[in-house]
């Protein structure tokens, strides 16, 4: 009994590890976006880090990474009053995390011009690594925090929808940057704000693509041993037959990686080449084994 404890709370160790690594990796990639690409060409495009480097342009005094202490405190502090602790949850780790991961990179490798410089080279990154963040800490079901909370307390309070609430701030945010920076920049921001969503849509869905394949065969049990043991999953098996020739057939069902997909392709290449594959793309699998339902 007290091994079967052990090994549950172990793998709920495992799995939190795991989790707490993801959520780390998405907002220090957020972090690096921010710092070397956004922050030395004013793209301010959303976001607690978009209205920090526009502040602290207007208080060099303060870095970036200061006044996304400053916000995300007064956020988070906002976020208690409105919205309670059981709601915030992991939201309060990120706000301050990203402000700590911003406050090191700055710390560590100090950056004020553009690196490349190519401002479009730029916008790429800038874009492309905190959309790739944002994505990895959607994927597991936490926020980067920062406006999110602010478009929380918009939608319990107002009738406005959390995507929209957020467009809104970013679109006010980038407005801001166009007056402060000129309309270069401004139209740069404008293309980064758009890009994002792009990205941080097509970073989820590659996260969480999956293979669904299915095998029409007559010798479906070394398949199906291939799958258990080789790959460590499972499959549903269904009888049919040919309308044809009407011999008895089974259907196997399986999702599987994308690595998995082409190992079980050249199996069957080599140990059953008159089956039949379809082999499609989904990136919404719950059940046991990929995503919860919760």
């Amino acid at each position: 009994m007290n091994s079967l404890k052990e090994a549950f709370s172990r793998k709920n160790m495992l799995k939190n590890l795991n989790f707490f690594g993801e959520l780390n990796l998405g907002l220090i990639l957020t972090a690096v976006g921010i710092v070397y690409f956004k922050n030395p060409n004013h793209f301010a495009f959303g976001g607690t880090s978009g209205l920090s480097i526009l502040l602290a342009d207007l208080f060099p005094k303060i870095n970036v990474g200061g006044f996304m202490w400053i916000i995300n405190l007064i956020l988070v502090v906002l976020g208690f009053v409105f919205l309670g602790i059981k709601t915030m949850g992991w939201t309060i780790y990120s706000s301050f995390a990203l402000s700590f991961f911003v406050s090191m990179c700055e710390w560590l490798y100090p950056v004020n011009v553009s690196m490349s410089g190519d401002a479009m080279l730029d916008l790429v990154f800038a874009v492309f690594l905190p959309a790739l963040g944002a994505a990895i800490v959607f994927d597991i079901g936490a926020s980067t925090g920062g406006t999110d909370i602010v478009a929380l307390i918009l939608a319990k309070y107002t009738s406005m929808e959390i995507g929209k609430a957020l467009m809104v701030s970013d679109i006010l945010i980038v407005l801001a940057a166009a007056w402060r920076f000129g309309m270069g920049t401004g139209l740069y921001c404008i293309l980064g704000l758009i890009g994002k969503s792009f990205v941080v849509d097509g970073a989820i869905e590659n996260i969480r693509l999956r293979k669904v394949c299915t095998i029409v065969t007559s010798n479906p049990q070394p398949i199906l041993d291939f799958i258990i043991k080789e790959m460590n999953r499972s499959a549903t098996v269904e009888k049919a037959y040919g309308a044809y020739t009407h011999h008895e057939l089974s259907v196997l069902v399986t999702v599987l990686t994308r690595r998995q997909a082409l190992q079980l392709r050249n199996f069957l290449r080599e140990n059953d080449p008159r089956s039949f594959i379809t082999i499609v793309n989904s990136s919404e699998i719950i059940g046991k084994g990929f995503r919860s339902f919760n």
